[in-house]
């Protein structure tokens, strides 16, 4: 148990120091992160809703840090290049990332293709029926996006990997809560790069 603790604190320190230098970003995951959050507990009573929450909240304000916020050039801090930084990240890269969010956002025109989604839904009759099916449909994306990712490092390297990259994505939200909740502070100093990160 010792060493799962220390590989899934190796992974998050790893996704931290290279991927979490901007406080915007930081303050966006501590929206993405409390949203989560209430997207976990609203999992039990309703799923469609909890996909909703989670996609359209979390996961846009998570990936908006990343994409627009972080930089993408030398790392002096970390002393690696962002093409180094990407080819040893364990889980979504910038580049997988860009294909799971086309997935996300596309994945709609099928409902409008097939309302039923093969049999698996009740065919949509109004806005708010559409929604709950992508909902649905959504839930099966991001449920599917952790399997698959899970499968390929076991492919890739073991599934001990998968295991320690599935918790951590799964604990992440709390984790980030505890980790940026001073962010928002930060940044209204005027701290745009977090000065803590060269310090460890």
């Amino acid at each position: 148990m010792t060493t799962f603790a220390a590989a899934l604190r190796e992974q998050r320190w790893d996704d931290h120091r290279y991927y979490h230098h901007s406080t915007i970003n930081q303050s966006l995951h501590l929206v993405s992160a409390i949203s989560f959050v209430v997207a976990y507990g609203l999992l039990f009573v309703d799923p469609a809703l909890a996909a909703l929450v989670a996609w359209l909240v979390s996961m846009v304000s998570r990936q908006a840090g990343h994409f627009f916020f972080e930089p993408k050039g030398y790392d002096h801090i970390n002393q690696a290049t962002h093409e180094h930084k990407e080819d040893i990240k364990v889980g979504y890269n910038l580049q997988r990332k860009v294909v799971l969010m086309v997935i996300w956002a596309a994945s709609p025109l099928l409902l409008v293709w097939e309302p039923t989604l093969f049999g698996l839904l009740d065919a949509h009759t109004d806005l708010y029926s559409f929604a709950r099916n992508v909902g649905w449909m959504w839930l099966a994306v991001g449920v599917g996006g952790l399997v698959f990712r899970v499968l390929q490092l076991w492919m890739l390297k073991d599934l001990y990997t998968g295991v320690v990259w599935a918790t951590k994505i799964i604990t992440d939200p709390f984790h980030d809560i505890k980790l940026y909740h001073k962010a928002p502070l930060a940044l209204l100093r005027g701290e745009m790069m977090d000065p803590g990160l060269g310090k460890h």
